[in-house]
């Protein structure tokens, strides 16, 4: 199959500057193509993620991957889906950003081969462009008129837009020109908000090496959730792709709750699961639902995909543990990873009766409700049900020496730390 022909079946092209030119020349060659990120943070987050699997697809495919990292343009702000303007880092927090984004690429999308991935930053040519230059042999090829225009800019024109970000999509075009003289880059791709900023770049290596000249623009569908939310938000904000922002565990679950009329466009839009695989999930979804295989298989590939085969078994036994309630098949570090975002208290490490335990933390509101609950059963220490009222809570219980695990009725849990 075309490389355009799986994106149009998965739903992941938005618009294209010229599709028929395109696919033939994806269907004569190897093309060379890029996709840009600016390092506004030192993690990506899943919404970034999109575009970059596309081009994945097409290394795959056999086409020749370039990702750029935006040193440069990362210092002066993208406009695009803003109404307002950002805030400058110093150098040296984007140099920062520079490095952690580069790793994260390396780790995702560099592999053996000959279409290897090659990884780059502009601000390896552009810090070499004094203004001078910049206004004569740049700032020439570029209609005000024709940049008012654009998408980017005339949204920000009733609330205003700086010079500096203005002047972000001449810095986009030098870079795809670039690209074309120096990596034979003949498509740019990127999300739907990225449309000016690609057919500037067009216009410019057409001003500067000739109207023949093949290049072509790309774009992805802005996504959002069946219930018209922005993607890749949760509940505790961004979903990062670096652990230590968003756990494994975390990460996991977010694929794993995909709501049933957004899970299988999830599935083609970020796995490589093939068109019967996918097709066989989409018939799970409408006869057995309740068995959530397309969640389960969407969240695997990915969680495998950003972490590693490890990782995803970790975030599925800490998922396997909270559902049985065995508690203690969990490591201290996977209890810390699963119960991050659930309500924490603290304890001395010396014995106390259970019923005063669980009132002097909070966990219940009075000794009777605490005798209540335990008499009836509805409370469990490490996922063991105490039904003693006279039983004890000992440093010895801990798991790993650190955590207690209190359960309250069927989901209620809380995590108890001993210092």
């Amino acid at each position: 199959m075309n490389i355009i022909d799986e994106l149009e079946w998965r739903g992941a092209i938005n618009q294209q500057t010229d599709a028929e030119g395109l696919r033939e020349l994806t269907e004569t060659k190897a093309v060379s193509l890029y996709c840009g990120v600016d390092p506004t943070g030192d993690s990506m987050h899943i919404g970034h993620l999109i575009p970059f699997m596309m081009l994945k697809r097409f290394q795959n495919a056999g086409h020749r991957p370039v990702i750029l990292i935006g040193g440069a343009t990362g210092t002066i702000g993208d406009p695009s889906g803003r109404s307002t303007e950002r805030s400058l880092q110093t150098m040296e927090q984007v140099q920062e950003n520079v490095d952690a984004l580069t790793a994260q690429m390396k780790k995702l999308f560099v592999t053996d081969g000959d279409n290897q991935v090659r990884l780059v930053n502009n601000y390896d040519w552009t810090k070499e462009i004094n203004v001078i230059e910049f206004l004569r042999d740049y700032g020439k090829n570029f209609s005000i008129n024709t940049m008012l225009a654009k998408d980017v800019v005339s949204s920000r024109l009733d609330s205003g837009i700086s010079f500096t970000e203005f002047s972000y999509q001449i810095l986009q075009s030098i870079d795809y020109l670039h690209l074309y003289r120096n990596e034979d880059v003949q498509l740019q791709i990127g999300g739907s908000d990225q449309w000016g900023n690609i057919t500037s770049g067009l216009d410019l290596i057409r001003k500067k090496e000739g109207a023949d000249a093949k290049v072509f623009g790309l774009t992805i569908p802005l996504m959002l959730k069946a219930d018209g939310t922005k993607f890749g938000k949760s509940a505790g904000g961004a979903v990062w792709l670096d652990p230590k922002k968003t756990t494994p565990y975390e990460f996991y679950q977010f694929w794993a709750n995909a709501d049933d009329r957004d899970v299988i466009k999830y599935l083609k839009y970020f796995t490589f699961l093939s068109q019967e695989e996918i097709a066989a999930l989409e018939e799970k979804v409408q006869t057995e639902p309740h068995k959530r295989e397309a969640q389960k298989a969407l969240a695997e590939e990915m969680t495998r995909f950003v972490h590693g085969q490890e990782l995803l078994e970790q975030a599925q036994r800490i998922t396997a543990a909270l559902f049985s309630g065995d508690i203690r098949s969990l490591t201290a570090e996977e209890i810390e990873e699963g119960f991050k975002e659930m309500p924490t208290f603290t304890a001395g490490k010396d014995t106390k009766n259970i019923v005063e335990w669980l009132v002097e933390l909070g966990i219940e509101p009075s000794k009777r409700q605490a005798r209540e609950d335990i008499t009836k059963g509805a409370i469990s220490i490490n996922g063991e049900r105490v039904s003693e009222l006279e039983a004890d809570i000992t440093a010895e219980q801990a798991i790993g020496g650190k955590f207690i695990i209190v359960r309250k009725g069927k989901k209620n849990y809380s995590l108890v730390k001993l210092v």
